[in-house]
């Protein structure tokens, strides 16, 4: 048994969290695909724990619109449409457009030299072939950003709309270069450093807009349909 769910859990509600937990990973490392059918009781049999908790976990995944319960089927990992990536970075960009807007507001020299000398040490792993990517690193100057925005609620909702991001590259397979890793996100710190809000915003919009108009040049969304919604 996962030494994580632990038996003496403190209570249901943390040993369901675990196990929705655990379920997103699967399905962000390709053990699960959207459609996929959550078999409850061979789930429970793997985690050696009753179905109730398992139970409640996909109850809470369904609540954040990971899974979806069928009627006399049971639960399956959504599926994304076009509509779907068009709400998620929509919302994704006026989320990180208010948080950069706050962070501007609260960033002192320091955190804005941590930026840079994390940015730095960013660029020095470009020509390490050991490295394979640095979307770890972009995320880290994202988090920073909504850590400076020190708004409990858009932390929140950006912990919420984070797991979305991942599961769409993961299910499109998109993957950016270092040097487009390095290249983009400096253009965020900068806006930090130049103290405009308004710019500040601007500029964060823009960045994710970018992201989000590659998936119509994916060719595994209908492109006409993507064409329907328009940019915020």
């Amino acid at each position: 048994m996962l030494q994580t769910f632990g038996k003496e859990a403190a209570d249901k509600h943390n040993v369901s969290s675990n196990i929705a937990s655990y379920i997103k990973e699967k399905i962000l490392c390709g053990e699960w695909n959207p459609g996929d059918r959550i078999v409850e009781t061979k789930l429970a049999r793997e985690l050696e724990m009753s179905q109730t908790p398992i139970r409640e976990a996909v109850r809470q995944l369904a609540g954040e619109g990971v899974v979806t319960i069928v009627p006399n089927k049971g639960p399956f990992v959504r599926t994304f449409s076009a509509k779907d990536i068009f709400e998620i970075y929509s919302y994704r960009a006026v989320l990180e457009g208010m948080a950069i807007r706050l962070a501007v507001g609260n960033a002192s020299l320091t955190d804005i030299r941590h930026l840079e000398q994390f940015y730095e040490e960013m660029k020095k792993k470009l020509p390490d072939d050991a490295v394979e990517s640095l979307s770890e690193d972009s995320g880290y100057i994202h988090n920073y950003i909504f850590k400076l925005a020190k708004h409990a609620v858009l932390l929140e909702m950006f912990a919420f709309i984070s797991f979305r991001v991942r599961l769409v590259n993961r299910i499109v397979g998109k993957k950016y270069s270092k040097e487009r890793e390095v290249s983009e996100h400096w253009e965020l710190i900068e806006a930090l450093k130049q103290g405009n809000p308004d710019e500040a915003e601007r500029v964060m919009r823009a960045h994710i807009q970018r992201a989000y108009l590659e998936f119509v040049d994916t060719g595994k969304f209908d492109r006409s349909e993507l064409a329907k919604n328009e940019w915020l």
